[in-house]
């Protein structure tokens, strides 16, 4: 098992983990309601803090020094390894519930798997995680179907929402040569297995919403192996602004 393989595979996670956590806490401040707001931003934190404990373990795969500011401060964007669908913009209300109702309904499977991981951190990461993911998912789930399910111009915009999202929900499960080694020595899961979990998650939501689930057409891809969209680099100019500006700053 090359340790390059762990190391490009926990920074994936960390990376989508991160860049999903920073468009969160964006709402900060913007949220419709003070108890959304909270909400968010507590998803935020919880995502943050997942980054934050692979980030850490990517510094101990890589042997270098490197610990999880470096990680997530000191690298141009062709270097991030997160999914594309955390980078979109957050849009309406309807849009971010939207897309972390989607996200949420993989991870939380995901998570659950990787707790039988061969790797004792990963496992450990996860066995927290998926707690985590248990509650993102209930939270956009009653969110969902409270707008799709609602006014005429909620429900709209949450057709709006999904038709935007859905071609980006293909890269959730590809798998590449860097996923098969792990996969092999059962330190990595295959995402296609999760298929059938995900779709369990979403279509009754979806039905109850009154949404159409969209055809499985044309897919988005390239964020794991550093191919994004222009949106991200406005992110990291964002988050990476203070560390950039003042290296080496600490609190």
């Amino acid at each position: 098992m090359s340790e390059d393989a762990l190391l490009v595979y926990t920074l994936r996670l960390a990376d989508t983990a991160l860049i999903n956590g920073h468009r969160l806490s964006e709402w900060c401040g913007h949220a419709p309601v003070l108890e959304e707001e909270l909400a968010l931003a507590n998803l935020a934190l919880d995502l943050i803090g997942q980054a934050r404990s692979l980030y850490a373990y990517a510094g101990v795969i890589e042997g270098e020094g490197r610990g999880e500011d470096a990680f997530a401060y000191l690298r141009d964007v062709m270097q991030y390894r997160n999914l594309l669908i955390v980078e979109r913009p957050n849009g309406d209300f309807a849009t971010t519930i939207l897309r972390q109702f989607l996200l949420s309904a993989f991870m939380h499977p995901f998570w659950e798997a990787m707790t039988g991981s061969t790797d004792a951190t990963l496992s450990a990461i996860a066995a927290k995680a998926v707690k985590e993911a248990a509650y993102h998912l209930r939270h956009c789930r009653e969110w969902t179907v409270r707008l799709g399910d609602g006014t005429a111009e909620s429900h709209r915009r949450m057709e709006e929402a999904l038709a935007e999202e859905w071609p980006y929900t293909g890269e959730l499960f590809e798998s590449d040569e860097v996923e098969h080694v792990l996969i092999a020595s059962g330190i990595a899961v295959d995402p296609a297995t999760l298929k059938g979990k995900f779709d369990a998650n979403v279509d009754p939501v979806l039905g109850e919403a009154r949404l159409a689930r969209p055809h499985q057409g044309w897919m988005q891809t390239g964020g794991r192996h550093g191919r994004h969209s222009e949106h991200l680099g406005h992110v990291l100019a964002e988050l990476q602004y203070l560390q950039r500006t003042y290296p080496g700053a600490t609190w």
